[in-house]
């Protein structure tokens, strides 16, 4: 019988590579806090309806990629392919927004079923952040704040900001009209995907990455022409803000974003890389979404960001998971003593792998080399009949020695701390 293999898209997190996402996850709740936002945790399976009128029917997400099927009452449910539509739908049942303004975060899973590729799988983890209440372009700048100093703080390098206006729907829809009939003087022309959202979803083209499509877009209508007074004056107030904080951007009149309920903001962070596997965090004003799930007019923005990228991209130098301290025993009365030592550190924070089963001193020793510990705590024969303890630096030329039992967590604290000093070259 063959082996079961994980589905496509669908990857499995090791143990290796787990402790570079627990660091990163301890950062990323620790900047939310700072910014006094506060964690909410969503459904993973939501209606079908929610993503379709929140994100758009005409969109490449809801048209393509969900995973969506009948449950066994027949209705329609859906795997969430991003989580701002499940924030705002939460906040509206359980009265979060009823006059009150709210920040809130969120961390987890998502699904889309896109062709897999590195750094972008079908079930993808993101994190993100939702300011819902506030009108003015501080809260914007705030946000853009926020995301900047997580990448200080993953040790990431800046990637560039690129920044735009989409201005409100009637604005919008006037560009669009202007664009379409632009567009479909080079429909055959254009590529397929361009051809399909020309009637679809237009404002999609200006994100084309194909060649002859971007050369088409250069003589293209502008967004910004068709722009209303308010949110002309919204964005200037923006980019004055950046200014003052000293927060560098580009402003990319092609930038837009795939799903139908933003407005006036859009942002992404790109770092290097080709297409849209180059944006590591993207988001934007969404004013109109509160109304169109059933709740009054409120203005809201966030972002999201793909975990499994930031993974890959950050150089957090990681908490080691490995153990500390090994502990070798030899004998019945040695492994008794052994594991009251070694519940002793850990009630020091210290981290312990206590030998288990059978085995020489030379055997143990090596299981303790490989596992990277710091420091070898020996109990033989000898220091079993004499209640002691011989501690062993693996990593450093300090010789062993051997202490009473009662000393040994002082001594063995005693010692990793030295051996971190050397390490670090700190003599």
């Amino acid at each position: 019988m063959s082996p079961i293999q994980s589905i496509k898209g669908m990857n499995d997190i090791l143990p290796d590579t787990v402790t570079a996402w627990q660091r990163m996850e301890d950062i990323l709740k620790q900047v939310f806090s700072a910014y006094a936002y506060h964690e909410i945790r969503l459904p993973i399976m939501e209606k079908t309806d929610l993503f379709a009128r929140s994100i758009g029917e005409d969109t490449d997400i809801v048209g393509k990629e969900m995973y969506t099927f009948e449950d066994r009452n027949g209705e329609s449910v859906t795997l969430r392919p991003e989580a701002t539509a499940s924030c705002i739908r939460a906040g509206l049942e359980h009265g979060l927004f009823h006059n009150r303004q709210r920040r809130l975060w969120y961390m987890g899973p998502m699904f889309r079923h896109e062709r897999p590729q590195r750094g972008r799988y079908r079930q993808f983890h993101q994190a993100g952040v939702e300011a819902v209440g506030w009108a003015g372009p501080d809260i914007d700048a705030e946000t853009i704040a926020l995301s900047r100093r997580l990448w200080r703080e993953l040790n990431i390098p800046t990637p560039r900001l690129e920044i735009n206006s989409l201005g409100e729907t009637d604005s919008r829809c006037r560009y669009r009209a202007k664009l379409v009939e632009y567009l479909e003087k080079y429909r055959e022309e254009l590529d397929p995907d361009s051809q399909r959202r020309l009637t679809e979803n237009p404002l999609r083209i200006l994100d084309s990455k194909h060649t002859h499509t971007r050369q088409i877009l250069r003589d293209a209508p502008k967004l910004s022409t068709y722009l209303d007074h308010a949110s002309s004056e919204h964005f200037e107030g923006l980019l004055g803000l950046l200014d003052e904080m000293g927060i560098e951007y580009t402003v990319n009149p092609r930038l837009v974003r795939g799903l139908d309920y933003y407005s006036r903001t859009v942002f992404e962070w790109v770092g290097e890389g080709r297409g849209a596997q180059a944006t590591v965090c993207a988001g934007g004003r969404y004013d109109g979404l509160v109304e169109v799930l059933g709740g009054q007019s409120t203005p809201a923005i966030g972002f999201a960001m793909g975990l499994e990228r930031l993974v890959e991209a950050a150089r957090v130098q990681s908490a080691k998971s490995g153990p500390e301290v090994f502990v070798i025993v030899v004998g019945g009365r040695a492994k008794r003593q052994g594991m009251e030592q070694a519940e002793r550190l850990r009630d020091r924070g210290c981290r312990v792998q206590l030998h288990c089963g059978d085995g020489t001193m030379k055997s143990q020793m090596r299981k303790a080399d490989r596992s990277g510990a710091r420091v070898a705590v020996i109990i033989g024969e000898d220091e079993s009949a004499g209640r002691l303890v011989t501690i062993k630096s693996l990593r450093t030329d300090i010789e062993q020695y051997t202490v009473r039992e009662d000393r040994a967590p002082e001594a063995i604290a005693e010692l990793l701390a030295k051996t971190s000093d050397r390490e670090d070259g700190i003599h």
